[in-house]
């Protein structure tokens, strides 16, 4: 993987964290940079879970590798907005 490739995903990372943060209702008590970590981890895992399903090379934009990677990131600040905030109080 080349510098650009890397660059390219930590950007991808963050929108992908931004709108998994968006999607959850209410109010999540995590800080932002845990956001931004679950969105990258959430577009590494959502790629190549899309790569599994075919779905990772299409023409134009890739919808369903999108969605796969913003369902998990949505489920990644869930579930870690719950675990964070039960430990902060």
């Amino acid at each position: 993987m080349e510098i650009t490739g890397i660059i390219s995903g930590l950007i991808i990372g963050v929108v992908i964290g931004a709108l998994g943060r968006l999607v959850i209702p209410g109010r999540q008590r995590i800080p932002v940079w845990l956001t931004i970590v679950i969105g990258v981890v959430a577009a590494l895992i959502g790629t190549a879970i899309a790569a599994v399903l075919g779905v990772a090379d299409t023409r134009g934009i890739d919808w369903i590798e999108l969605g796969i990677q913003v369902a998990l990131a949505a489920l990644g600040v869930s579930l870690t907005a719950g675990v964070y905030g039960r430990r902060r109080g």
